[in-house]
């Protein structure tokens, strides 16, 4: 039997919005994720990277402001836009597992013994996906609820972090991972969904 009055426990929306109804929504929890690094480094398995993750921070985006100035005011629109990097934590385990795929990453990015660079920037760009998941394990597969994937991603600085006598944490590695591009998928669920492209005149907007 449904308990109508756990169903009040939320905020009343209008009429011309969902059943005031329906009850709060489920939220996507923090620690619910899984972060797998395509093409990072050389040795198999990769797997160990997704292993030793301790936390990883979501893609931010930034549009650069174009300010239009007119007669007594100014028009913004958006201009260029930058992926912010991200930053990956991961556990140093001592099979070296760890420090020897990061090793072999920048290593394909640049040849610290022999001093050489990598010809083109393929040689070394990996897929970085990060996937949201609903609790499941084991016997009961976990469902992906959303994936971001980071495409023509490279590391763009690591930092093997500090050493000290009066903790008992684990060594750790951090990352900071710079990308082209970021789609979420399923497609249609958020960036990279497909909206009609509308070719307009005028850079104001918003119309009543």
């Amino acid at each position: 039997m449904a308990i109508s009055t756990l169903s009040k426990f939320t905020v009343p929306l209008a009429n011309d919005q969902s059943s005031a109804s329906q009850g709060l929504l489920m939220p996507k929890l923090q620690y619910r994720f899984r972060a797998i690094l395509e093409n990072f480094g050389v040795s198999t398995p990769r797997s160990e990277l997704t292993k030793q993750v301790m936390d990883i921070t979501r893609p931010n985006l930034t549009f650069d402001k174009v300010t239009l100035d007119v007669y007594n005011s100014k028009v913004y629109v958006a201009g260029k836009h930058t992926w912010d990097p991200i930053t990956i934590t991961l556990r140093d385990d001592v099979n070296n597992s760890v420090t020897k795929l990061v090793g072999e990453q920048i290593q394909k990015q640049f040849d610290f013994f022999e001093q050489a660079s990598a010809a083109s920037g393929i040689d070394y760009k990996f897929v970085a996906r990060i996937e949201m998941l609903d609790g499941g394990n084991g016997a009961s597969a976990p469902n992906v609820l959303e994936t971001f994937e980071l495409y023509g991603a490279y590391v763009e600085s690591v930092n093997y972090n500090s050493l000290a006598y009066n903790t008992s944490e684990a060594s750790t590695i951090t990352l900071s991972i710079s990308y082209d591009n970021c789609i979420q998928t399923p497609q249609g669920t958020g960036i990279g969904t497909a909206v009609a492209r509308t070719i307009g005149t005028l850079s104001t907007g918003g119309g009543a």
